[in-house]
């Protein structure tokens, strides 16, 4: 059952019923007409294989009136947004900056959300204050269009938040793509003509099945922004988030090393907070310089390695530097034993799967790939905020990681 709240509690309405690096590059702002994407990756892999399609269209007939004349005309206040993901670590800030900036705010979330779906409706109505709360599901199109029906108001601006739980490979066709295209499709039937997309900057290389169900989804938004009367597009690819980096925070607080895969140096990233990562998506909702733009960002100052990084958390704990240096062919056997008992274990996918996602994120890095060189460059990844690296690590070391959960994505 689908029900819309507004987060004081009242209820609204109850329903009645590989290695290509010279391929994938994309810069700082990119528009449709300069991508190029490879065929292969508008169908995911074999297991999963699905028609490629790269004409969306919303459902006929629907029942508000909507008109698409330009939101960005309108008061803030007069802005409805609906934001899918909501409950979602990046998804509960986007929502709480959006309302601070004055927009109507719609916010989709399951009955029990959070991680292993924890979080109950009322501490969801308690979290995100200030939104109107539709309790549907992303994953199933009718039910979610039953819910916008029945909340009874028109959408202008779509902000989706989605990302699968784990990576793993159903979770990523059912969420990045599936769910994401839902949001989509229920959005324009109900007047939505701007869709935020948050992404990821590591579909520049997409080497994984959750990189590849992002860019099928990428592919054909984009495509649908070149239809007549077509939805635009702000596509966000962030960098690594903190939370990401903050797992040996106590370790090294205890005097352990610091654990890094070859010479420290493998992969670099210029990390970007919840915070500003949510102003910055919030900018895509009004700013004509991010519509129909690929838009990679990272947060403020240098990019740093995995050195880097622990050289900084060993300073801030007042620790002499200790460092575990693990060779990344370790990974690659341990790949490679997976891949051979998936051919006889099949319910082992998802496993082999991860190992692969550790390896990518052990390898490369989440900066801006050069187009002009093939490699990755700090210097053409577009910096935004004001929170920094050591910043966080210091408030960890002092109040440790309560609130920076990794939950499923332990594995990343």
């Amino acid at each position: 059952m689908a029900l819309c709240f507004f987060s004081n509690g009242l209820k609204i309405h109850s329903p009645k019923v590989h290695n290509l690096k010279s391929t994938y590059v994309f810069q700082q702002p990119i528009s449709q007409n300069q991508l190029h994407l490879p065929l292969n990756l508008s169908e995911p892999t074999k297991i999963y294989k699905k028609k490629s399609c790269f004409s969306i269209k919303a459902s006929a007939s629907p029942s508000l009136e909507t008109t698409k004349t330009s939101f960005r005309n309108k008061n803030p206040k007069d802005i409805n947004v609906l934001v899918v993901g909501s409950t979602g670590y990046i998804g509960k800030y986007v929502v709480i900056e959006l309302i601070n900036r004055g927009f109507n705010v719609i916010s989709v979330a399951r009955e029990n959300s959070g991680i292993r779906g924890k979080t109950s409706k009322e501490e969801t109505l308690e979290q995100l204050q200030g939104a109107k709360i539709c309790f549907s599901d992303v994953t199933d199109l009718g039910v979610l269009e039953t819910s916008l029906q029945n909340y009874g108001s028109s959408i202008d601006v779509v902000v989706s938040c989605l990302a699968s739980r784990s990576g793993g490979i159903k979770d990523s066709w059912k969420i990045d793509y599936e769910a994401t295209k839902n949001s989509l499709l229920a959005g324009k039937k109900f007047g939505a003509s701007h869709f935020v997309l948050l992404s990821a900057i590591c579909v520049q290389k997409p080497l994984l099945e959750f990189q590849r169900a992002k860019l099928k989804f990428e592919a054909e938004l984009m495509e649908e922004a070149q239809n007549e009367n077509g939805v635009t597009y702000s596509i966000v690819r962030p960098t690594a988030f903190f939370k990401s980096l903050g797992g040996q925070v106590e370790l090294v607080k205890q005097g352990k090393p610091y654990v890094m895969f070859g010479d420290g140096k493998l992969c670099a990233c210029k990390p970007i907070s919840e915070q500003d990562l949510a102003s910055f998506i919030a900018d895509c909702v009004l700013s004509e310089d991010k519509v129909n733009q690929v838009l990679p960002i990272g947060g403020p100052g240098k990019a740093l390695t995995p050195l880097e990084q622990g050289e900084m958390l060993h300073r801030l704990a007042g620790k002499e530097p200790k460092f575990l240096k693990v060779p990344i062919g370790i990974m690659d056997f341990a790949i490679g034993v997976l891949d051979a008992l998936v051919k006889v274990f099949p319910s082992l996918e998802d496993t082999a799967e991860f190992g692969k996602i550790g390896r990518y994120y052990a390898a490369e890095s989440m900066l801006v790939l050069d187009p002009e060189t093939g490699e990755y460059s700090a210097d053409k990844t577009p910096s935004y905020g004001n929170d920094t690296l050591e910043d966080f690590f210091a408030k960890v070391l002092r109040d440790g990681m309560a609130g920076q959960e990794l939950g499923e994505q332990t594995i990343f």
